[in-house]
C-alpha cells in the first residue's frame, strides 16, 4: 500500500480530517458556520504540531520528507483555503441577508452581491492554492538563504493564519448584535492579498508560537462562552 503511516504524519492526516468534517457541517442543511470555526481552529491546532512531531524521528527518508511536505499543503488548502470559505457561505445563507433583500424585491442589488462575494470566497481559494504551491516551489532557494543568512522567513502570509483570524471575526459576531457577516468576506479578501504578496514574514520562534497558541485558546474560549450567552 502505498504511502506513509508512521506517528510524523497522522497528525497531518487528523488536520484533513478535521478541516473535512468543517466542511461538511457547513455546507448540510442551512450550514452551521460556528461549529465548523470549532474545527477550523482545531486544524490551526494540529497543523502547529505537525511539523514539530515530524522532525522528532531522525531516520526520516527523502521520500518520507517530501511526502510529509506534500501532504501538509494538501491538508493546508482543505483546512485553511476551503473551509473558511464554507463557514462565510454558510454564515450568508444563516444571517438570511439576501432573503430579506429578496423581500424588498431588490433582485438586482441581491444578484450583483452575491457575486461580488462569490468573486471574493473563489479569489482567496485560489490564492491560498498559489501561496502553498509557492512555498514548496522555493523551499530549496529559501533553505539555503536561511543557512546563509540565519534568518527564517516566509514570503507572504501564511494561511495558516486563517484559524486565527476568522474565529476572531466569528467571536465579534456572536458576541455583538451586528451581523457581520460582509466583514467577514471583507476580511477574507484582505487576507487573500497578503497570501501572494511579495512580502517577507519572519517565522516566529518560541516565544512568537507560545503567543499564537495563548491566542488560539482564548478564543476558543471566548466563542464557547459567546455559544452560552
Amino acid at each position: 500500500m502505498i504511502g506513509v503511516y508512521d506517528y510524523t504524519v497522522i497528525v497531518t492526516y487528523l488536520s484533513l480530517i478535521s478541516g473535512v468534517l468543517g466542511f461538511i457541517i457547513t455546507v448540510t442543511g442551512v450550514g452551521h458556520p460556528d461549529i465548523g470555526v470549532f474545527f477550523l481552529m482545531a486544524s490551526g491546532i494540529l497543523d502547529t504540531l505537525d511539523g514539530r512531531i515530524a522532525r522528532t524521528k531522525k531516520n526520516r527518508t527523502e521520500v518520507e520528507k517530501n511526502f510529509g511536505i506534500q501532504i501538509d499543503s494538501l491538508a493546508d488548502l482543505v483546512c485553511f483555503g476551503i473551509l473558511p470559505v464554507s463557514i462565510g457561505l454558510a454564515q450568508l445563507r444563516k444571517s438570511g441577508i439576501f432573503t430579506e433583500i429578496v423581500r424588498k424585491r431588490d433582485y438586482e442589488g441581491s444578484f450583483a452581491m452575491l457575486v461580488i462575494l462569490l468573486v471574493i470566497a473563489l479569489f482567496y481559494v485560489l490564492a491560498a492554492l498559489i501561496r502553498l504551491a509557492y512555498f514548496n516551489a522555493t523551499s530549496d532557494m529559501r533553505r539555503e538563504e536561511e543557512e546563509r543568512t540565519g534568518h527564517t522567513y516566509y514570503i507572504g502570509l501564511p494561511v495558516t493564519s486563517a484559524a486565527l483570524v476568522f474565529p476572531l471575526v466569528m467571536i465579534v459576531h456572536l458576541a455583538c448584535k451586528w451581523d457581520l457577516t460582509i466583514i467577514y468576506f471583507l476580511v477574507m479578501l484582505v487576507l487573500a492579498m497578503a497570501f501572494v504578496m511579495n512580502v517577507r514574514v519572519r517565522k516566529p520562534g518560541k516565544i512568537g508560537l507560545a503567543v499564537m497558541i495563548v491566542i488560539g485558546l482564548i478564543e476558543f474560549i471566548s466563542i464557547i462562552i459567546a455559544f452560552i450567552v
